[in-house]
């Protein structure tokens, strides 16, 4: 997946939002709260060309899980400071799409209810 196709994909997701920051990342959030990042990627292999990384906030479990799967690690920046975000680097786009809706829906289950009834989410 390259960035406008991770743009795209978070774009469809409902009540997003999309802005640039952070030395050009692509930051996604969902009710004004962070859930996804495209980029970060320079510091994955010293001296390569940089690669694409995608960043998301995953369940305890997954982040265990994940942290040490090849293509993945825990999130710079984010992990260390003891949340429980992911950076994929290399992996396949279907993961990639499964985690970002999971990181939507588990920052979209920390808004307020009015909030998510606001926005329409989290309402079956």
């Amino acid at each position: 997946m390259n960035y406008q196709e991770f743009n795209d994909f978070c774009s469809s997701l409902k009540a997003t939002t999309y802005v640039v920051q952070w030395g050009g990342a692509h930051v996604w959030k969902v009710g004004g709260k962070l859930f996804a990042v495209g980029g970060w990627a320079k510091d994955i292999e010293p001296d390569a060309d940089p690669k694409s990384a995608y960043t998301f906030k995953v369940s305890e479990f997954n982040f265990h899980f994940l942290s040490d799967e090849p293509g993945y690690r825990p999130a710079p920046y984010l992990a260390s400071r003891g949340m429980k975000w992911i950076q994929q680097f290399d992996g396949t786009d279907e993961d990639l799409r499964y985690y970002l809706e999971e990181s939507h829906r588990i920052v979209s289950l920390g808004l307020t209810k009015k909030k998510q009834k606001e926005l329409g989410l989290n309402q079956e």
